[in-house]
């Protein structure tokens, strides 16, 4: 987190939360577990995504979490998993997206995870914890057990920190998500309907965390958030972007000299990148050199 993560090595602050967690699963000769809360669905701003379904920036995500614990294998031999707590069934309602497309993105992600070999990596999602019941009485029962009060909420924003840069970044990616042909009312109306759903978007996290706190404690939370020192939780950037809260559900992937970054579908257009198809359906983009040094555009900053 700017302003509040540690330069150069991590510091035993960072990880003395988690030592325990690791020290207990090598003693027992057990695989060290990751839960991460993370692809929920794509955003519902066409400007920023290519559509409802999980693309090549999802699937460059996945093979790094599972290129991440066969890394750990080579130094202890168990090796590691990463649960993927998919939390779109969580505040999808907040966000404009319905209950349809977060289970297409989710089973297209399971299908992604088959198709690239991560054997490594799981989901997990509201559906295994509420089996049968409807999608909005599982939010109510999540919220009801396990929220805290948006009052509670609202103290820690104004105090400042940590909380207060996580209402601002959701806060603006609410903006951007809801800021599409859909919204007819002004400006200044979306951004205080933002600002409310940024806290019960927080709510419902926080609940979501909560419950997988209580559902797997032994194993060590990932979070794709940026975290100050010496949090509970350790934050991880899924891709190559100069933006830390930038991930492949708000995003396109765009390949340029050899490698890719995330950027918004908009921005990648707007410097020339060129939109590639795989399986009959829209992938990710390929800025070529001539378009990238054009100069002045979001490329720039991306590459910045």
């Amino acid at each position: 987190m700017r302003d509040g993560g540690c330069a150069g090595r991590v510091c035993l602050r960072c990880v003395r939360h988690h030592l325990d967690a690791v020290h207990s699963a090598m003693r027992d000769g057990r695989r060290i577990e990751f839960v991460l809360p993370a692809f929920p669905t794509k955003s519902p701003n066409p400007a920023k995504v290519l559509g409802p379904l999980p693309d090549l920036a999802e699937e460059l995500a996945l093979r790094f979490l599972n290129e991440l614990c066969e890394r750990i294998s080579e130094v202890y031999a168990p090796g590691a998993a990463i649960l993927i707590c998919s939390d779109g069934r969580v505040f999808n309602d907040l966000l404009g997206v319905s209950d349809d497309n977060v289970t297409a993105y989710a089973q297209a992600l399971d299908a992604m995870i088959t198709r690239i070999g991560a054997d490594r990596l799981e989901q997990f999602s509201l559906d295994d914890v509420y089996t049968g019941a409807g999608h909005e009485d599982m939010r109510t029962m999540l919220s009801a057990g396990h929220a805290p009060a948006l009052e509670e909420l609202r103290e820690e924003v104004r105090a400042g920190g940590a909380p207060l840069a996580m209402y601002r970044g959701i806060t603006r990616f609410m903006l951007e998500d809801l800021s599409g042909p859909a919204w007819t009312g002004t400006r200044s109306a979306l951004q205080r309907r933002c600002r409310d759903l940024a806290y019960r978007v927080i709510q419902r996290s926080r609940a979501w965390g909560n419950l997988l706190d209580r559902l797997f404690p032994t194993a060590i939370r990932l979070s794709i958030h940026p975290q100050p020192c010496g949090t509970d939780k350790i934050g991880i950037l899924l891709a190559d972007t100069p933006d830390t809260w930038l991930t492949p559900w708000h995003s396109v992937a765009v390949e340029a000299g050899g490698r890719f970054t995330l950027m918004k579908r908009a921005e990648a257009e707007e410097a020339g990148a060129e939109l590639v198809f795989a399986g009959g359906r829209p992938s990710h983009y390929v800025l070529h050199q001539a378009a990238a040094s054009h100069g002045g555009g979001p490329w720039d900053r991306a590459c910045a």
